[in-house]
């Protein structure tokens, strides 16, 4: 199960696919479209939709998840169609997927496979790949029954537990030692990342969030010029990529492009992916890019919300980016996104309405973790003086008896650094906090 240069081969490319869906009353659908989101991922996976069908219930039935009735009418579209797959957008316990495998004859996917299946095919560091391996195993694992149907006899040996043993607990016992395996190779892979995303601490960080689609990638582009991947698919972004931003101001920030999140995203996945994501835990400021064109907006909000929320990152100073206005057909729709949402801004990544305003808010916050301070170095120190005219703010300079009296704005991690290059901090002049309120745009549609 693990990835080689054929694995995009054994998607769902180009086979015919039935979507299903079951509204229920704790996870409803957008009556409008209730599979469009199911429609892109298989799309983006590489099927045909060949055909669509909903239902709505109180609950589900537990052993085939829908009714009788609703099972046969499935069947025989399926053999009408003449469906290669049949994909639901709800999870499925392994029973209900091998009872449903039995009734219609037909492969039956659910919605965190086909996830899992797209971010298969589209891992492209080896990083990614040992993520997407994990999650896919960890996903299998209680479902090797329906997936392995070869439950012959194997002889019993030498480390064996004896007669009885079948090849389908052999395979859990193989799967089970690739998971360990994977598992401390992620380690090692997650602790690197932690170190290495620390070492550049002093540069402030600051992080693109947001679900899948929502124009992260174009967003990096318009504001560092990157040229990184900008497609109109779900999940062209799974690794994470870091650009130098300079803001109007003349600082320079790190900005950081993330994997997109999505509704009911695999459990397995979020942890997995833990080391990709460790930029959005470490940055300073997450931009949460949301497509305010969307009519499922506020849901999109709310799941990746949920998701901060697992990385530990729910409580990370955040400014809401509503993207994509120019696409908006009703300008009302915006305004009561940011009525719900105050601490917002507007732009368009595609246009460069409102990047203006972005950038002067972002600076905005970045200073809130601003203080003033007093250092006192040797006039000699050169490069203490050049590592704090490029990373303070507002740096002035007297000298005296060899020594230099240094008046400038920092924070915590530039005072660290510039106290190892041979700074010493004056404590006997008051340092003051540096806290200007955020003014946001009176009109967000316009630049």
């Amino acid at each position: 199960m693990g990835f080689d240069k054929t694995r995009s081969e054994l998607s769902v490319k180009q086979e015919l696919a039935l979507l299903v869906g079951v509204s229920l009353p704790d996870r409803p659908w957008n009556e409008a479209d209730p599979l469009g989101e199911l429609r892109g991922l298989a799309e983006t996976a590489g099927a045909t939709v060949v055909g669509e069908l909903t239902q709505k219930r109180q609950q589900v039935q537990l052993g085939t998840y829908l009714g009788s009735g609703k099972l046969r009418q499935l069947a025989d579209f399926a053999e009408a169609k003449d469906a290669d797959v049949i994909i639901f957008d709800n999870e499925l316990t392994p029973s209900q997927g091998k009872a449903l495998e039995q009734a219609t004859k037909c492969k039956v996917l659910d919605r965190s496979e086909l996830i899992l299946d797209i971010f298969a095919t589209r891992a492209r560091t080896a990083e990614s790949r040992l993520q997407v391996e994990l999650a896919q195993l960890e996903y299998s694992l209680p479902r090797l029954k329906r997936m392995w149907t070869h439950l012959s006899r194997v002889k019993a040996g030498i480390g064996m537990r004896g007669p009885g043993e079948t090849q389908l607990e052999e395979d859990r016992r193989l799967v089970n030692h690739r998971i360990r395996d994977l598992k401390e190779k992620l380690r090692i892979v997650q602790g690197r990342k932690a170190r290495e995303v620390a070492s550049r601490s002093t540069e402030p960080t600051v992080s693109l969030v947001g679900y899948t689609n929502a124009g992260k990638s174009t967003l990096m582009n318009a504001l560092t010029h990157a040229g990184v991947l900008s497609e109109n698919k779900l999940f062209s972004t799974l690794d994470t990529r870091t650009r130098q931003w300079k803001l109007d101001d003349g600082r320079m920030v790190l900005l950081s492009d993330t994997v997109g999140f999505i509704r009911d995203l695999p459990h397995h996945l979020v942890a997995s992916f833990k080391a990709t994501l460790e930029e959005a835990r470490q940055a300073r400021l997450l931009l949460h890019v949301v497509d305010a064109s969307n009519p499922l907006a506020e849901e999109q909000i709310k799941a990746v919300e949920d998701v901060l929320t697992e990385l530990d990152c729910r409580d990370k100073p955040t400014l809401l980016v509503f993207n994509k206005v120019d696409r908006l057909p009703d300008i009302s729709f915006l305004h009561s996104l940011q009525s719900k949402h105050p601490r917002s801004v507007a732009v368009s990544a595609h246009t460069g309405m409102g990047l203006a305003d972005l950038n002067r808010l972002v600076a905005q916050r970045l200073d809130q973790d601003l203080f003033h301070v007093h250092l006192e170095a040797a006039e000699s120190n050169g490069k203490l003086l050049a590592w704090l005219k490029s990373h303070a703010r507002e740096v002035s300079e007297e000298y005296a008896d060899n020594k230099v009296l240094v008046t400038c704005q920092l924070d915590q991690e530039v005072l660290a650094q510039a106290l190892r290059l041979g700074a010493t901090r004056l404590h006997g002049a008051e340092d003051t906090l540096h806290l200007e309120p955020v003014e946001l745009p009176q009109d967000p549609v316009h630049d």
